[in-house]
């Protein structure tokens, strides 16, 4: 299919594909059960993990791409499965994956390694329109997703995933199964949103929270907060969280309490 139809991966477009039978029909059963939902897949490119969804028994794929020589490339697979394939030309960036079909929904994606993280904050501000997302990172992103208070790779990200989602990294995929291959390992996560956030709290305020305590992680709260313009000691305490502790140290409970304290009046 690449040759047939030209599809050099474009680095521009953060295009590594992944061809391999055995992997791609592992992620798809990692997403299952695939018949109950309608799979939302980001970035297909030539179709190996489309293939794989609809072989493993997704009634129904929605595959948004924007290469469209990628298009031309998935069109016979349409035809090969009538009715469970819909082909979307756009940018994931922009169009909002909830809108292109009915619930129940989940994600399935070998995400652009380029825009892979702001795609997850995007879909974030309505993951309880997905039943799951199944997706693949770079190692280092999704062990930021993963990570636990007081780990190297705890920040931002990790706070903000873990009070909306249940996040699990379920297997590496090497650099070699990949056309043409990255330079890192790559990671499958699955994430589940929450019934309900883990702790209250309100999302700006809690992303304002998180960045000033993480842009400074080195420092004691009492000094990284400061950039919140607020009085910092009143905050700390309304919170319950000593001065002295540093971001790192924080559960993402204690965020939330942070980011309500800083929106009380």
């Amino acid at each position: 299919m690449i040759a047939q139809f030209g599809i050099g991966a474009r680095r521009s477009l953060g295009q590594n594909f992944l061809l391999d039978l055995n992997l791609t029909r592992r992620i798809a059963r990692a997403a299952g059960p695939l018949d109950d939902a309608h799979i939302i897949e980001v970035g297909p490119g030539p179709g190996g993990l489309t293939r794989a969804v609809l072989a493993e028994g997704a009634r129904h794929v929605v595959a948004i791409e924007r290469d469209r020589r990628c298009l031309a490339a998935l069109e016979p697979l349409a035809a090969a499965y009538p009715g469970r394939l819909t082909l979307i030309e756009g940018d994931a960036l922009v169009l909002d994956p909830a809108a292109l079909c009915p619930s129940p929904r989940k994600i399935v994606a070998n995400l652009p390694y380029n825009i892979a993280t702001a795609l997850l904050l995007r879909w974030l501000d309505r993951v309880r329109a997905y039943d799951s997302l199944t997706l693949m990172f770079q190692r280092e992103v999704a062990e930021r997703l993963v990570a636990a208070p007081r780990s190297p790779a705890y920040g931002r990200l990790s706070v903000i995933v873990q009070w909306l989602c249940e996040a699990k990294i379920l297997f590496d995929v090497p650099p070699r199964a990949f056309v043409p291959p990255p330079k890192v390992t790559s990671s499958v996560v699955r994430l589940i949103p929450r019934a309900t956030p883990l702790a209250p709290a309100d999302k700006t305020a809690l992303e304002r929270v998180t960045a000033a305590a993480f842009g400074q992680r080195r420092k004691m709260l009492r000094a990284s907060l400061k950039a919140l313009g607020v009085p910092v000691d009143m905050l700390l305490a309304a919170a319950g969280i000593p001065g002295t502790a540093r971001a790192e140290e924080l559960s993402v409970a204690e965020f939330c309490a942070l980011a309500e304290a800083v929106t009380r009046p």
